[in-house]
């Protein structure tokens, strides 16, 4: 076994984590916290290096930089959630920060999920160039175009799934479930890899079973 302490450390905090298989447990809750606490600790640290240095203390203080009095203000009328009597303060930089944020969000948004998702319903030059090619090819895009038409019509609810609209609903829950299904996959193959790579560690690294 290995005489490294920190990879003692890791490996204890690691099967700490994964009694919790078996129920919730001292140990558990031990490197639980122990994790959420070091991660309040870090984002501490690096918000100080990050923000409260160089814009408060270099930013106003020795450059006289004075508009950041304003995003300064703003962030201090956090303070007044402690404060019962001015709590409702709290709600300003809520709301700036909300808003500022579903402001630059949104064009993102649009971008990836709806313009980019149209160009890619499509047919493109190349498919039509190519319709034989199984990766580029015209029926693969007919597939998705199909797909797709089918999906938005089983969630269009202002109409009675009657006739064509039916057939398309139909259709269209087929292709849901099999998203559904690709993407549970990958859910599941993603975290058995992280297991994976805990095991590899554990033997590895801690006990050298696997060389």
């Amino acid at each position: 076994m290995t005489t490294n302490p920190w990879v003692w450390l890791a490996a204890i905090l690691t099967l700490c984590i994964y009694t919790y298989l078996y129920k919730d447990n001292p140990f558990y809750k031990f490197a639980e916290h122990l994790f959420t606490g070091l991660a309040v600790g870090f984002t501490i640290a690096l918000t100080w290096h990050n923000a409260v240095q160089p814009l408060i203390i270099q930013g106003i203080f020795r450059a006289h930089d004075w508009v950041l009095l304003v995003p300064l203000g703003l962030g201090l009328l956090f303070l007044a959630r402690f404060v019962p009597k001015v709590g409702y303060l709290m709600l300003i930089p809520i709301a700036i920060s909300l808003g500022a944020s579903s402001g630059i969000g949104l064009p993102r948004s649009l971008e990836a999920h709806i313009v980019k998702q149209m160009q890619g319903t499509l047919l493109t030059p190349a498919m039509l160039q190519h319709p034989f090619d199984p990766y580029n090819g015209l029926v693969v895009g007919l597939l998705v175009l199909a797909g797709v038409v089918c999906t938005i019509s089983y969630f269009f609810f202002s109409r009675e799934h009657t006739g064509a609209l039916r057939v398309s609903s139909r259709i269209g829950i087929w292709f849901v479930m099999i998203g559904f299904g690709a993407s549970f996959g990958y859910t599941v193959m993603a975290r058995l890899s992280l297991f994976i790579s805990r095991m590899q560690f554990l033997m590895t690294d801690w006990i050298h079973i696997i060389k």
